[in-house]
């Protein structure tokens, strides 16, 4: 009887406790995990969407947004299209690439029908490609790469593309067979610049950089770039002119004294962004969104890279739709929206 008696409780009990826990707030529970994939520590789509990410976190209860910085953004991309990740980086460029069924994405015979599963939340410059060796390389231009170990990206990402292709078309050097195209991540890839392991390291990022500020406090470097009399040839205006991509330049002197170019250093420049699949929840994205933006703005006096973290910017170069959730968000902030990002 004793043992009756006390199922019995332990049922009402476990019913009032039930009934309690369904009118309290999604907040007393577990919050929704979400994973980020971004690009390795000391890239910009790294420091935005770290920001990003603590912003939400810190703003926003219900949601907590973890970050994975492994892998490259062609890969993540096919996982956010397939729902197994929340977000990730993708640009412009992939996103190109991924509707022709073009490059690394070429054998995928369902790529096309993935990319129409991509929204974009908001675009943000990436910043500039910065080809960097050290003055002691005795490394002068881009024909100086013959036989060096050179970091160009990621193995299968946009940016080894990228560099790949310009090198080659601006010396005829190939990778793997005129110079050692070092397969390695981004952080590793930045750790084996600093020990000296690389000859030459390539990242697309906002300058300065914090990876190459370090180096620069110590050490002489130099940035190669597009030489003036092959900045209108057939290649590089390719390179340049591909969705998200354009001309850039590394200022003299960002980088203070140890950076030895006596004028500024012509190369790409390139936009990306931040993308989740097509049935996020609209009032999540929203709120991310207004929330991102005005966490922003409070943080531009600290944190002064921000500046080109804007709603303005959130648009530029897109070629995807954005998420209903984003364009009610951005629509809001009073941005002219384009037509493609209706659609």
């Amino acid at each position: 009887m004793k043992t009756t008696k006390m199922n019995r409780r332990s049922v009402l009990a476990g019913a009032t406790a039930a009934a309690t826990a369904s009118l309290l707030p999604r907040a007393a529970f577990a919050k929704e995990l979400l994973r980020m994939s971004t690009l390795g520590p000391g890239t910009s789509p790294n420091l935005v969407m770290t920001t990003f990410a603590n912003i939400i976190n810190g703003a926003l209860p219900d949601y907590e947004i973890q970050i994975n910085a492994t892998g490259a953004a062609t890969r993540h991309v096919l996982e956010v299209a397939m729902g197994k990740t929340a977000f990730c980086m993708s640009s412009p460029v992939i996103q190109t690439l991924l509707e022709g069924q073009r490059a690394m994405y070429a054998k995928m015979d369902q790529a096309p029908e993935l990319a129409k599963k991509l929204r974009a939340v908001l675009n943000f410059p990436m910043g500039v490609y910065h080809i960097a060796v050290y003055e002691s390389s005795g490394i002068q231009s881009l024909n100086g790469i013959k036989g060096k170990r050179v970091f160009l990206g990621p193995p299968g990402g946009a940016a080894y593309a990228t560099m790949s292709r310009l090198f080659t078309a601006l010396t005829g050097l190939e990778a793997d067979k005129d110079f050692e195209a070092v397969k390695l991540g981004w952080d590793a890839a930045a750790a084996a610049f600093q020990d000296g392991n690389l000859d030459v390291y390539c990242n697309p990022t906002n300058a300065p950089s914090p990876v190459l500020t370090q180096i620069a406090v110590t050490n002489p470097i130099r940035f190669l770039g597009i030489p003036a009399d092959q900045l209108e040839s057939e290649a590089v205006q390719g390179l340049a002119n591909r969705p998200g991509f354009g001309l850039d330049t590394i200022p003299v002197g960002v980088y203070g004294d140890n950076q030895l170019n006596e004028t500024e250093t012509t190369t790409l420049g390139v936009t990306v962004g931040i993308v989740t699949h097509e049935d996020a929840d609209e009032e999540m994205i929203y709120s991310m969104t207004k929330t991102f933006f005005a966490g922003v703005a409070e943080m531009r006096d600290s944190a002064p890279w921000l500046a080109v973290v804007n709603p303005e910017t959130a648009v530029k170069d897109i070629n995807m739709p954005l998420h209903p959730g984003a364009l009610r968000a951005l629509e809001e902030l009073g941005v002219s929206i384009p037509d493609i990002a209706r659609s």
